[in-house]
């Protein structure tokens, strides 16, 4: 019954192709703005997800050398100042600590970065050997122009260079556009393969270069820093106390220790190693150096004695925050869908009227034949639902395509799931089923007889 009553279906429907086609594209454009609005959700969500994990406080910074000065009074060792024994196999092992997503060798140059053709122009300033995904590590929004190097040219030793704003503005003048240009970095010429999109002011005005060409550079084989980000900030704790004990082992400080504990940031104080060697590098969180600028040592021990899991405490209120966020943008997203298939379904019962109107003689001679109520009811349900069906076929297709011209135009990130998809075709039927039923039921409740009577 249900499959002759779909085959009379399709049939009426093909009969008036204009109208089922007008009819459905209501049901069209409220599947695809669900779709489209969903994608739209997941993508914002997923990235403001991202960010609030990676953002702001996930790194670990890891410097040669240890000196605290003015600690003495507070028990604390003032350490070994100046140290060249931190190297690329250190950061390696650190990668592999649990909760670490990257841990990047850098190497550090104050220098002049010249213009490879004008020597005269040229700017002082801090040149950094790191690796190609140091964008990543730090959430660069994007490259204003080119791109930053790559691995390959890290494992290279390429002569490459991306130069942040400030520094291509004095090197070649505002508005110059640099990619492809040469500079010349410590008398070698560094061809420029990217203008970098950071803001931050620490950063502006940068030279960025291999980390392995650097080293080539200035003669070196050991690195300045090692920058470690972890998979999620409240991770950076927890990551920075288990470096420590891992550098000592390594670089052969354990022979000396007196006891055992958690060196907090590279403070050497009381409760953390009690040492007669102590550490030759330094372990600060971003959350604790930025806690800690330009404070004296001693009321830096007291700040982050006082707050031992800044990042945990920020993490937990953003991650408050998105849930808020998340959930606002979840009722409106609904709101909104809902009346986009409202509208559609509304379209369904009033061309459903039509038909049952239009259709009145035929559904008496049916009637007459033997045919029940019910079988006239399914037969104008099973219509309005391949409505809905079909409408929300071509709409799932919309919906694909408006959610990657929304990405590849206006670059908001969308992200389209098969629950999604699987939602907006269950809700389609829904549609279907609600708004056909009462044009069904109006159409079983006919007398024959003035059904039959009807011009």
């Amino acid at each position: 019954m249900l499959a002759t009553s779909l085959r009379i279906a399709i049939k009426a429907l093909g009969r008036h192709k204009l109208r089922t086609a007008l009819t459905m594209l209501g049901m069209m454009i409220g599947v695809a703005a669900v779709i489209t609005m969903i994608a739209l959700g997941n993508g914002a969500k997923e990235t403001v997800s991202e960010d609030v994990q990676s953002a702001g406080t996930n790194l670990v910074k890891v410097s040669a050398g240890n000196y605290s000065r003015g600690g003495i009074e507070l028990g604390l060792q003032e350490g070994r100042g100046a140290a060249d024994t931190l190297t690329v196999d250190d950061a390696l092992a650190i990668g592999k600590i649990a909760g670490v997503e990257h841990s990047a060798p850098e190497v550090r140059l104050r220098g002049w970065v010249a213009n490879g053709e004008k020597s005269d122009q040229r700017t002082y300033t801090q040149i950094l050997g790191t690796l190609g995904y140091y964008p990543e590590m730090h959430a660069w929004p994007r490259m204003q122009e080119g791109d930053f190097f790559t691995q390959d040219d890290v494992e290279g030793g390429a002569p490459v260079a991306v130069l942040a704003t400030v520094t291509s503005e004095r090197v070649f003048g505002r508005g110059v556009n640099p990619i492809g240009k040469e500079v010349v970095i410590k008398d070698q010429r560094f061809r420029v393969v990217g203008l970098a999109g950071t803001t931050d002011a620490d950063e502006i005005e940068m030279a960025f270069v291999p980390y392995t060409t650097l080293q080539k550079a200035l003669k070196m084989t050991n690195i300045h820093q090692i920058t470690v980000a972890a998979v999620r900030a409240g991770e950076a704790t927890r990551i920075a106390a288990e470096i420590t004990p891992l550098l000592r082992e390594r670089h052969g400080l354990d022979s000396g220790r007196q006891g055992k504990g958690t060196a907090t940031f590279g403070l050497q104080g009381p409760g953390a190693y009690s040492a007669t060697v102590p550490d030759d590098f330094t372990v600060k969180t971003q959350a604790a150096e930025a806690l800690t600028k330009g404070l004296y040592t001693s009321v830096a021990a007291f700040v982050l004695a006082n707050m031992p899991k800044v990042d945990q405490a920020n993490l937990d209120e953003m991650a408050g925050t998105l849930s808020r966020a998340g959930s606002t943008m979840t009722a409106l997203l609904a709101t909104t869908a809902a009346i986009a298939l409202i509208v559609g379904g509304i379209g369904i019962m009033n061309i459903m009227l039509v038909s049952v109107t239009e259709r009145t003689r035929e559904i008496g001679i049916r009637r007459s034949v033997g045919a029940k109520k019910r079988h006239v009811l399914l037969q104008f349900l099973v219509e309005a639902v391949t409505l809905g069906l079909l409408g929300g076929a071509v709409g799932i297709v919309l919906g694909f395509v408006a959610s990657a011209v929304v990405t590849q135009f206006l670059e908001w990130p969308t992200r389209v799931s098969p629950g999604a998809v699987l939602l907006a075709f269950g809700i389609a039927g829904a549609v279907g089923v609600f708004f056909g039923f009462y044009p069904a039921r109006r159409a079983s409740q006919l007398d024959p007889i003035d059904a039959l009577r009807y011009e």
